[in-house]
Order: structure tokens, then sequence, then C-alpha cells
């Protein structure tokens, strides 16, 4: 049987492929992608897709035709896995937490212990920082049953990334549902505050800010985490960043995450305002938008009903939905609208390995 998937359905981004292969790697099915990123300027692959592609090919002992740059067609035809260490680099900063998005299922189910190397840029715009995954995702992830433990080596910037993320998982059987439906009290905010190749005092700017304006919102723990790196260091980046990423933990044991990155000419105080008031616009909820979307894919493969709550229904959550749901057959249900809060209901496929 050969699932073919229309590239260009939902938002017609990259995501759409990356949750595919994913699926079809793990489901044992050959896959013919068609259409991809057909709503994306330009269309097609780029790097990072490529890169993503093919690392899901090497974990499941696969073969792939189409992977050239601007290819809009791919099929995959999953295999037997045979390795236990890999190394992948996109060559650009393309995005080594986007190429994880792909890789991080079929590595937990994997039957034996797999380390993964993946180069590129670890802090982009538009994708999950690294830190995000670190501190958010893997947290939450880790309450389903999925063992998964990562490594920051050195950031990567845009222009040319350069950066190294090492991610080590162990076999999972089957996964367990969530839920995540309360939110609780905020009892503690952490601010990771960090920077390459910059004045300390960007750092110090934004940590400063930052906090200012949780306490101003009535957060009363708030710890600051501060990471400052220079030529000679080995974890400092090519090019020159910054960025900050806020974590709030709540009595219900919610973890509600929001990030900025800054941008030349962008005061440091302006990056720390925006990941502030992004954070405080979503407190009350204990899934944030961007966990909602990346939960999609974990509990349509759990054995169960797993149900959470998000402070935004986004687009990309729904696209996710519908390539999950069309694949995997699990049963969605979703309580709210585009744009506002929603709870989100999974009856899972309780995939075994």
């Amino acid at each position: 049987m050969v699932i073919e998937l229309d590239g260009s359905v939902g938002e017609g981004g990259g995501q759409v492929l990356r949750n595919a292969i994913a699926i079809a790697a793990l489901l044992r099915k050959r896959i013919r992608v068609y259409n991809i990123r057909a709503k994306r300027n330009p269309p097609g692959l780029r790097p990072q897709h490529m890169t993503a592609v093919k690392a899901v090919a090497e974990l499941c002992g696969g073969e792939v035709s189409g992977l050239h740059i601007g290819s809009t067609e791919i099929v995959l035809i999953p295999g037997e896995s045979r390795g236990t260490s890999y190394v992948f680099d996109a060559g650009t900063a393309g995005s080594t937490t986007l190429m994880l998005q792909s890789l991080l299922p079929v590595m937990s189910f994997a039957k034996h212990r797999l380390s993964v190397e993946l180069r590129g840029g670890t802090n982009n715009p538009l994708a999950p920082p690294v830190d995000y995954i670190e501190t958010v995702l893997l947290p939450v992830l880790s309450r389903m049953g999925v063992r998964a433990n990562l490594r920051l080596l050195r950031r990567g910037f845009y222009p040319r990334g350069g950066g190294i993320i090492q991610v080590s998982t162990e076999p999972v059987k089957r996964l367990s549902p969530i839920e995540l439906v309360e939110v609780g009290e905020v009892e503690e905010v952490m601010v990771y505050a960090y920077s390459c190749n910059l004045p300390a005092h960007i750092v110090d700017r934004i940590s400063k800010r930052s906090e200012e304006l949780l306490r101003a919102n009535g957060v009363k723990d708030v710890r600051i985490v501060r990471e400052v790196l220079q030529r000679g260091n080995s974890k400092c980046s090519l090019d020159p960043g910054t960025g900050v990423i806020l974590v709030a933990r709540t009595s219900a044991g919610a973890v509600i995450g929001s990030d900025a990155l800054g941008e030349r000419g962008v005061p440091s105080e302006v990056v720390a305002n925006r990941a502030v008031d992004s954070l405080i616009g979503q407190l009350k909820y204990p899934v944030d938008r961007h966990l909602g979307d990346q939960l999609i894919i974990w509990t349509a493969l759990a054995a169960g009903r797993s149900r959470f709550t998000v402070s935004e229904l986004t687009s990309h959550t729904m696209t996710s939905i519908e390539v999950v749901r069309s694949m995997v057959h699990a049963k969605f249900d979703v309580d709210g609208k585009l744009g506002g809060p929603a709870t989100i209901t999974c009856e899972g496929i309780g995939l075994t390995t």
C-alpha cells in the first residue's frame, strides 16, 4: 500500500512533510508526498527539509527519491533500522529543531538506543529554539514515556548556522496518554537569556527587563539564567546572536514557554517585552500555542485518550491534526475556534514497537 499525501493541505508548509515522513517510517508504509511546500515562496524542498527526509530514511533503513533543492515530490520506502549513531548536517542555518520534529518519534520507537547529532541552526526565526525543546517539550513528553536527552554543543544562528545538538533516546514500547487541562498557580518563571559574540550588557538588559515585567504582572519567583559566550568558547556560535526563553511552571504541573529572538537594530528591552507579553497572555492555559502543535503526533501515537487545553488554536495545529488524522486514523475532537483557546481530545492508536 502506498500513502499518497498532498503537501499543500492546510498551511501547505514543511510541517506537512515532517509529520508525514515520520508517520510513514513508524508505520513502515511507502509514502509519496507531492505539492511539497506548495504555499511557500519558494515552494519545494529547502536544505533543512532535504536533511530531515534523508535522516528519517537512514534511521528507518529506507530508500528515498526526489531529494533535491526545489523538489515538490518525494517517495520514501521504509526499511529496517540498522545503525545506532548518526550525524546529519543541513549545511546551512536550517533549523535543527525542525529536523528533530521528524526524527524524534522515529528514534523513540526504535528497537534500540539511538544517538543523533544534528548540525545547522539552533535558534532560528519561525522555529522552536533548542532551549524550548529542552525545557518545555521534552519534560512534557517524558510524562508520556518518551526517554530522550538533548545536549547543546554549539549554538547556531543565521546566516551560517554551524550549531550542533546531540539527541539520544531509549526505546519506547508504548506511549501513555496525557491530560493537561488544569493550569494551577504559577510557582516560578525561569528566564534564560543568551548571547554569542555580543557585549555582555545585552543579556543583562534582556534579563533585567524580563524580570521587571514579570514581577509587575504578579510573578513572585523569577529565576535568571544568563549565558554570555564569546569566541574561544566551544559552545559559541559562528555568527552573533541573542535571545531569551521564558519557562513558567505551575502548581498543576504545567510547563508554559515563550521566546523571542534578538534582531539587528531592535533594543534588548523590546526583545524582553515580546517574550514576556507572549507568556503573560498564555498563563491562563496549561499548554502554550507551540506545544499544542507539537503534541498532536505524540497523542495520536499514544494508547488511549489524551486531552489538553491550548492557549491558542493555530492553523499550524489544525494542519497537524489534518495530516496525522488522515495517516493514522486517530480520532480528534477540537472544542474551540481558530485564534482562541481550545481543548483538544485525541483517541490515540496505541502504536507499539
